[in-house]
């Protein structure tokens, strides 16, 4: 069920992307190629008929988003997504609050003179 979700999905956005690519923001658009005294196969008003199909395409991609989500975590597998992630290893601990300690410098001598 949730792969069809996800398949309607990008069915409506690809038409979505397609539907607000053909129309022009100033309100001529596809609609303004037919605006001559002949109408193409009977569609007088292409940008109402653009715009009637962009809210169709929105609220369809809204639902199906919706219908997704409610549908997601309770169908399906019953494992979720914290049973997949895995626990880190444990580490060495660090201890962060103590300065380190500092050891004193050893004191060098100068070598002895071995030829008195």
């Amino acid at each position: 069920m949730t792969t069809l979700f996800i398949v309607l999905i990008i069915i409506v956005c690809i038409l979505l992307a397609l539907f607000v690519l053909v129309q022009n923001p100033k309100g001529g658009g596809l609609s303004s190629g037919f605006s001559g005294g002949s109408s193409l196969m009977g569609v007088q008003r292409t940008s109402d008929f653009l715009e009637k199909g962009t809210w169709t395409l929105i609220i369809l991609l809204i639902v199906f988003s919706l219908g997704i989500n409610i549908l997601g975590p309770s169908s399906g597998s019953s494992s979720s997504l914290s049973d997949q992630i895995e626990v880190p290893a444990a580490g060495p601990k660090l201890n962060l609050n103590t300065a380190p300690a500092q050891e004193a410098p050893q004191a060098t001598t100068p070598a002895a003179d071995s030829t008195k």
